[in-house]
């Protein structure tokens, strides 16, 4: 009894042991495909069940929710969402903040610790008496937005705002509380938000409202609530500030613009006429009034001005320089000194002026007064006007608290610290690029790329993440080369580290001839025994271990038929030759393996070569080929006649690549060219772009688009005035043209005679400006010759011994010839 006992407990032992081996076979062997399609099936109930309400409103148009949609997918992808603070992923279970102006999240204590920091730093340099009496803010991380000191977050509440604390479900987005969040859009329009609790910005408005265009013209059309502003591309007509023409550009929104036309203007004074702006008729020309003041002796020096001249400045009472004493004098006299003292305080502020009533400005403080230096620590006896700083270096620690100041005569309030702060940031790769501070660096502006192994699947982290956060899944497949004896490898998805095992048939050729069954044995892992000798019995036991080796391939299984020598009489009886029975089984495509054995006899003849019911049951897979495009296998064990159906949902994108479509296998694989077309197409408009620039108006196809577009497009004549709907394939093909017409070429020659016009008044403008500098340097050129000339007559102008020195000579040497 011990022995059956203990031979039936080995073969169960056995028995699970190879049930286990084929278990971690099929784990290694098969990708994560399996998970990762049921994990963005549910993603995708969560994303549909959040917009539902959403998509109601706008008949299925989701095309507003891009942006809220890429916000809900980080949240779903492991490691995406990241703490800027302390560089650490944000899980499910954690407590969040998210900030309302980029709706980048936070873990709820870092941002709290931010907040105090950042306002211990603003408010450290205050005195004790400021303190308290201004709210400083506190800034995003991330997008510097500023929040007040009451707004510091001490809760974790949903993206909402409703729930505190919500529970973690994980048929909801991380963090959300479930209900619809009934935030206000923005800008505000009266509507509120009809998504389930998201993270994220709200998409726009998606009620249908009544509204008409910005010029009133035409008639209310029901319109998206946010884009509601439109325009009816008729002329506005609304009167310009000018009041004689009307704004003849499309409707638009806000004032029209400047009148653009031009008209003859006169100046303020009235004097000057030109072509100007209509929109700017009041100017200013550059002539000198030039009237009579009413006192009669002067002229007004005003440039071009309105309205009367005024009373001459000099007119009335007047004081001296120094302001002490008035005098009433006639406007043609100036004002004389008092000749007392000046008396106006000087530069320095402290000193007077010490001179007698003088024009002009006073001179700078002369006095030696006793100057203190700008620290305090230092005096000397010098003039008032000249600074006095010492030589002396402040030792005051800046607000940075590292680095001393070192300005010579420091008046004790120091600059910042101008040194670069260079602290290596939480990321480990870059240094702080700010001024030197307290308190923590701002978080690393950078990011990295994080690539699958073929490098076609990037998702960009924060710096610093990149050597936690785990690789994107890539859905290329792998294209290494095989490392069997396989020309090609199983398809599989790319990936890191080793490719699976191969699972394919050997298919070697045996000395016998017949091709090896088995599975692909190139790359088996065998366990290694003998390799390491223990030291003792207190050594523990180490884990086997296992090499990658190529094993040779099993012996021929295949059945052959042996003839068997003749037996005596006495003898002849049914024995075992040893070899496999090699009987058909059930399954019709396997024969039993077991050694030679008795079989029941069977009623017929035919079924010489059937199993009995002592041969082996057949417990292999199906194995039979799958219709042409079924990627599943059969769902049966290894059975007789044709595979059942295959009931699975095939996920395919559309033509246009942009939804993700379940199909059924069977439907897709049955199906014709054109029910394949059907099948693969979304239902919606394609989003290709025609060569000439319109969306392609096509449900979602497959191939090039047609290129006849029937998109109605304006075609405006050479001036522009004329206009006409046609069809954009007619002009793209060059079919359709629009010429000016009488009225437009009448328009343009009365522009060319406008634009000849102005070009003759400037030409004549500077002719006169030109003549205006010629009589003006003439008249200079006159004026020097005059002083020339009076030079050089007081040059010839002679002395009076010249003009009487013969009249006194002659009779002087009269008497002296008398006397010789």
């Amino acid at each position: 009894t011990e022995l059956s006992s203990l031979k039936k407990f080995d073969e169960i032992k056995k028995a699970n042991q190879a049930a286990a081996k084929k278990l971690v076979e099929d784990q290694l062997s098969s990708s994560s495909e399996d998970d990762d399609e049921d994990a963005e099936v549910k993603q995708g109930k969560i994303l549909d069940k959040t917009f539902t309400i959403y998509t109601s409103q706008t008949d299925g148009d989701a095309s507003e929710l891009e942006r809220t949609r890429q916000y809900m997918n980080e949240a779903f992808q492991s490691g995406a969402m990241t703490c800027l603070i302390c560089i650490a992923s944000v899980k499910r279970n954690q407590a969040v903040w998210s900030c309302c102006g980029c709706f980048c999240i936070f873990h709820l204590v870092c941002i709290q610790k931010w907040a105090k920091d950042s306002l211990f730093l603003v408010s450290s340099p205050l005195t004790d008496d400021d303190f308290g009496k201004k709210d400083y803010p506190w800034p995003c991380p991330k997008c510097r937005f500023e929040y007040k000191r009451s707004e510091t977050p001490s809760k974790y509440y949903c993206y909402c705002g409703k729930v505190e604390n919500p529970a973690v479900d994980p048929w909801l987005v991380p963090h959300s509380c479930g209900q619809i969040c009934e935030r206000e859009f923005k800008p505000s329009c009266g509507h509120k938000c009809l998504l389930l609790c998201h993270p994220g910005p709200c998409p726009p408005c998606p009620k249908m409202v009544t509204t008409t265009c910005h010029c009133k013209k035409a008639k209310p059309v029901p319109r998206r609530c946010s884009a509601k502003e439109w325009s009816c591309r008729l002329p506005c007509g609304r009167t310009l500030l000018c009041g004689q023409h009307t704004c003849e550009n499309p409707c638009h929104a806000g004032d029209c613009q400047p009148c653009p036309r031009v008209s003859k203007q006169r100046c303020i004074c009235g004097r000057q006429t030109a072509e100007r702006l209509c929109a700017s008729p009041q100017w200013q020309c550059d002539q000198v009034c030039r009237k009579r003041l009413p006192c009669g002796n002067h002229t007004c020096e005003q440039v071009c001005h309105a309205g009367p001249c005024g009373d001459c400045p000099r007119s009335g009472k007047r004081s001296c320089p120094c302001g002490k004493t008035k005098f009433t004098l006639p406007c043609t006299e100036d004002v004389p000194t008092c000749g007392d003292s000046c008396d106006k305080v000087l530069e320095c502020g402290i000193h007077k002026c010490s001179q007698r009533c003088h024009r002009g400005p006073c001179e700078i403080c002369r006095q030696e007064v006793e100057k203190q230096c700008r620290c305090g620590k230092h005096t000397k006896r010098m003039p008032c006007h000249k600074p006095y700083l010492c030589e002396t270096k402040c030792t005051k620690i800046r607000d940075c608290q590292k680095h001393q100041c070192r300005r010579k005569c420091c008046s004790g309030n120091c600059p910042p610290c101008d040194q670069v702060c260079g602290r290596t940031l939480g990321c480990r790769n870059h240094k702080c690029p700010s001024g030197c501070h307290r308190g923590s660096c701002n978080p690393c502006p950078e990011t990295v790329d994080v690539k699958c192994n073929c490098g076609k699947t990037v998702i960009k982290v924060p710096c610093g993440r990149e050597r936690t956060i785990k690789p994107p899944k890539c859905k290329q497949l792998c294209s290494r080369p095989p490392t069997c004896h396989h020309s090609t490898q199983e398809k599989h998805y790319c990936h890191f580290g080793r490719c699976p095992p191969c699972r394919q048939p050997c298919q070697k050729t045996l000395t016998c001839g017949h091709l090896c069954p088995v599975s692909c044995h190139d790359e088996a892992l065998v366990r290694q025994t003998g390799s390491h000798q223990s030291a003792g019995p207190w050594e523990q036991p180490s884990e086997p271990a296992f090499i990658q080796t190529a094993l040779p391939c099993p012996p021929c299984e295949v059945p052959i038929p042996v003839y068997v020598s003749p037996l005596p009489c006495h003898s002849a009886n049914p024995y075992s030759c040893k070899r496999h029975c090699g009987r058909l089984l059930d399954c019709q495509n396997h024969t039993c393996m077991k050694e030679c054995h008795h079989v029941t006899k069977l009623n017929s003849s035919a079924d010489a070569k059937k199993a009995g019911p002592e041969c082996s049951q057949c417990e292999e897979e199906c194995t039979k080929p799958r219709p042409s495009g079924c990627p599943h296998r059969c769902v049966l064990p290894c059975h007789p006649g044709d595979c059942p159906s295959c009931l699975q949902m095939l996920k395919i994108k559309c033509h246009c690549k942009l939804s993700v479509l379940y199909v059924e296998c069977l439907k897709l694989t049955c199906a014709d060219l054109k029910e394949k077309e059907r099948l693969i197409s979304c239902k919606n408009q394609c989003p290709k772009e025609l060569p000439c620039g319109h969306r392609c108006k096509e449900i979602c196809h497959s191939g090039s688009c047609p290129l006849n577009c029937s998109q109605k497009v304006k075609l405006r004549c050479l001036c522009k005035r004329l206009k006409k709907e046609i069809q954009c394939s007619k002009i793209q093909e060059g079919q359709v043209s629009l010429e000016c017409d009488a009225l437009c070429k009448e328009i343009k020659r009365k522009a060319s005679e406008i634009k000849e016009a102005e070009a003759k008044a400037a030409i004549e403008e500077e002719k006169r400006r030109q003549q205006a500098e010629l009589e003006a340097f003439e008249n200079r050129l006159k004026g020097r010759r005059k002083n020339k000339r009076r030079k050089d007559e007081v040059e010839v102008e002679q002395s009076l011994w010249q003009k009487y020195k013969n009249i006194i000579m002659l009779p002087v040497f009269g008497v002296a010839v008398v006397m010789v």
